[in-house]
């Protein structure tokens, strides 16, 4: 596979600041997209430190070990940069006052041909649509999900709950943290949507598929999620990343290139 991305962040309707940060970087497939927290723009400082640190030592990593490293070894490259991504921010907040208590969400995405290696922290999300339907890849590390996994409350309530920006799992807020690390295998026409809090509350997945599920420029796509969550009120930072599974075009051999030219 080769994979086609779009990248796109929004302050949204209601907040004076960005506190998003995302990037992607086509050349070694790495997609990073993060959601900051904190005061006085804190929240924006950690989440471009979390994009620029995981961002540059994974594409340092990924350039030194070539095509395919060892899926183990990923796994753990990915884990590794993530928790030392985690320590920097929580270092700047304790040497700058007024960066205290600063924090952001993270998530990241490694597209290679044949596997998505995806790690996170926090709520912001990752899902892709295949065959038609949307699937949701990452689970939320909030206060909200506890609740709905304990059974303390119901999907419905869950929806128009006033606590769904409750995070138990942030970059930035303790020495160390936990990164939840998975692997998945994509197949053609896959289409991953990476996205922060300010799409998924906005926008429910029935939204979200039919919006992923139109036969438009990737970009373009992406550009209506944004739309639709400024639509429903846009009452946080807005930020999208897809990243589309092509099949790679086959090399023709010399017989076969003569034969089509004529």
């Amino acid at each position: 596979m080769n994979f086609e991305f779009a990248c796109l962040t929004d302050p949204g309707r209601v907040r004076a600041n960005n506190e998003d940060c995302v990037a992607a970087n086509d050349a070694h497939g790495l997609a990073v997209l993060a959601d900051g927290m904190g005061g006085y723009n804190a929240g924006e400082i950690a989440s471009a430190m979390a994009v620029s640190f995981v961002s540059t030592e994974l594409s340092r990593w990924l350039a030194d070990e070539g095509h395919q490293p060892a899926s183990q070894d990923l796994r753990r490259t990915i884990e590794s940069t993530v928790t030392q991504a985690n320590l920097s921010i929580y270092n700047a907040a304790v040497a700058n006052t007024q960066f205290s208590g600063m924090g952001t969400t993270i998530v990241v995405g490694v597209f290679e041909p044949s596997r998505v290696v995806l790690a996170h922290v926090g709520d912001s999300r990752c899902y892709v649509l295949r065959d038609h339907r949307l699937m949701q890849l990452t689970r939320d590390h909030s206060l909200l999900q506890e609740q709905l996994d304990a059974g303390l409350i119901t999907p419905e309530l869950a929806k128009i709950a006033t606590h769904k920006n409750l995070v138990t799992r942030a970059l930035g807020v303790d020495t160390g943290v936990a990164v939840d690390v998975q692997e998945h295998f994509p197949q053609e026409g896959d289409v991953f949507l990476m996205c922060s809090d300010g799409l998924s509350d906005m926008v429910d997945d029935d939204a979200l598929q039919a919006l992923l599920d139109v036969p438009a420029p990737l970009a373009e796509r992406a550009q209506a999620l944004v739309r639709a969550a400024n639509t429903a009120g846009g009452r946080d930072n807005i930020s999208v990343i897809l990243a589309q599974a092509k099949a790679k075009s086959g090399n023709l051999g010399f017989f076969s290139r003569v034969l089509r030219k004529n």
